[in-house]
């Protein structure tokens, strides 16, 4: 089975992308090659910051390897967090910071629509690829739920009731964004022979 190394060491995000992988790929991270530094992620785009990423681990190590970067995306705020979402609030990456200062933010504002956007970058012997996923959605004022993880319990996605935080994990990733830009990896990762 072809093994693809993913550059994370979120065990939420790990054990999410293995279930949809499950058939077609064994999805190893990044400690299991022995990669404990810091990646770099200083990309100005989800695009170039999944890039850099996978890029850096595949040259590094010789594998294939895929990245993800994922931005909250508030229409009020001018499509902000976006691609700094982690470090909102400072580069400590406390989730709890970040909702109060995107709830603090957003207060002015009647427009709550935001959307998640996930890119996931592929780097094989195949060349370099990319896979998108939206879910739009709006922000509520409290949060709510306490599964998921970073934004999950101020966001509701669209036709939905519920927060991310209040679904189960099967629920979530029957329609997250991340599990969307997954779906397209595993799609093209069915389609072609050529990755060993």
């Amino acid at each position: 089975m072809l093994s693809l190394v993913f550059a994370t060491n979120n065990s939420h995000k790990l054990q999410e992308v293995r279930q949809i992988l499950a058939d077609v790929a064994k999805v190893v991270s990044l400690a299991e090659i022995g990669c404990h530094e810091d990646v770099p992620e200083t990309g100005l785009t989800l695009e170039a910051n999944a890039l850099q990423k996978a890029q850096f681990v595949a040259t590094k190590y010789g594998v294939h390897c895929f990245a993800d970067d994922t931005g909250l995306e508030v229409e009020a705020l001018d499509m902000r967090p976006g691609v700094f979402s982690a470090r909102y609030a400072g580069d400590d990456k406390k989730s709890e910071k970040n909702i109060e200062k995107l709830l603090q933010e957003l207060q002015p504002y009647e427009n709550k629509k935001a959307r998640f956007r996930t890119v996931i970058a592929l780097v094989s012997n195949r060349g370099n690829y990319l896979f998108e996923g939206v879910i739009n959605g709006h922000i509520i004022a409290e949060k709510r739920g306490s599964s998921g993880f970073g934004y999950d319990p101020v966001f509701i996605p669209e036709h939905h009731t519920q927060s991310f935080a209040e679904m189960s994990e099967n629920e979530k990733n029957a329609i997250s964004h991340r599990a969307m830009a997954v779906k397209k990896l595993l799609q093209f990762l069915q389609d072609v022979d050529e990755i060993k």
